[in-house]
């Protein structure tokens, strides 16, 4: 049943996560540090305190996911080297680092957190450990600010991308996020939406679910919002460089999304004149998936056919370790695949998407 490439994984989806604020606070000017110790911060969500996603597993992680010595999951490199890096003979792993600092009320604020955030990142992560390589956190609402933290950090040959999450303050082909597509750009780094965020928005067209398995279910609609709105809003015309990662939102969503697209596009185009291709092709230029959480049809080899349609080229391997939906590789799919895209899902496309060295 194993399915692992035998030169190398490239896990495009692992979570670290400070122990603390005060992990934080020697990154943070003085102006911030009194800040935190006065008033704290205030994300967009509506809970006071707590983790949202999901209520029914503690910060959203595997139980056997805690270090021993203390902290929250993703919180400890050595033990992330010991249940993760090391026994999946990880070549290169992306962090993605969900700090609230990216949705803080107080959009000064965020910055200053994510740039305290990707600042920690460089010290305790990335120079200790050779084979990983991170995110830029950036208060992604915010479009200038982001651009000046992306500018700031992305020479540091650690980072990759620079990271977003999929329910924002609006859609995200919006003029208040081409700061954001323009810096990634400017910086030949592609732009990562992953699961979740602090909107204030419900995931639902038409209020809040009753239910985390409601709104986990429902976060897949999320994402295809939000390309529809990349798409028609012009972002991959505007930007035809701009490379875009959607992180933990499934796979088989996408051939059927870009079908009706098509469709309505040949219906309506008059009305997005800028758009001069059918928006297939733009989603196919431009557009790359994490497979966790994979969907796991009936018959196997339909997840194949759907690997087919969106372009086998386009697939990233992620595990999302530490969270409860972890995926290991060797059991990710339904069955096993194919050689050829074995490596390509495996390695292949993460090294050529995120330019990583051959080893």
């Amino acid at each position: 049943m194993a399915t692992l490439v035998k030169t190398g994984l490239v896990d495009c989806d692992i979570h670290n996560y400070p122990a603390s604020n005060a992990r934080l606070r020697p990154y943070l000017a003085e102006r911030w540090r009194r800040h935190m110790e006065r008033f704290g911060a205030r994300s967009r969500h509506g809970l006071a305190e707590g983790y949202p996603y999901p209520k029914s597993a503690p910060q959203a992680a595997r139980v056997d996911a805690w270090p021993p010595d203390g902290g929250p999951p993703g919180s400890s490199l050595a033990f992330m080297r010991q249940q993760l890096l090391d026994p999946l003979g990880t070549s290169f792993g992306v962090l993605n680092c969900l700090h609230a600092g990216a949705s803080q009320v107080d959009a000064e604020l965020g910055a200053a957190l994510c740039s305290a955030v990707n600042d920690w990142q460089v010290a305790e992560w990335l120079e200790p450990e050779p084979r990983l390589r991170a995110s830029i956190v950036i208060p992604f609402d915010s479009g200038d600010l982001s651009a000046a933290e992306i500018d700031r950090v992305a020479e540091h040959p650690g980072f990759v991308q620079a990271l977003m999450l999929v329910r924002t303050l609006e859609p995200i082909g919006r003029r208040r996020y081409w700061p954001v597509y323009e810096a990634c750009e400017r910086n030949g780094l592609p732009v990562g939406i992953h699961f979740g965020g602090y909107s204030g928005h419900p995931v639902s067209s038409s209020g809040w679910p009753s239910y985390y398995l409601e709104d986990h279910t429902s976060m897949a609609m999320a994402f295809q919002a939000q390309l529809v709105s990349l798409v028609f809003e012009g972002v991959f015309e505007r930007f035809p460089d701009l490379q875009v990662v959607c992180i933990e939102g499934g796979v088989a969503w996408l051939p059927p999304l870009v079908w009706r697209m098509d469709r309505l596009f040949h219906e309506m185009h008059d009305e997005v004149p800028e758009l001069h291709r059918l928006p297939s092709e733009y989603v196919r230029e431009h557009v790359w998936l994490t497979t966790q959480p994979v969907e796991e049809p009936d018959r196997p080899e339909q997840l194949i056919q759907v690997f087919e349609r969106i372009g086998q080229d386009r697939l990233l391997f992620a595990t999302d370790y530490p969270h409860w939906d972890y995926d290991d590789p060797a059991r990710a799919f339904p069955a096993p695949l194919p050689d050829g895209l074995r490596e390509q899902v495996y390695r292949a496309n993460a090294m050529a998407l995120y330019g990583l060295p051959k080893l």
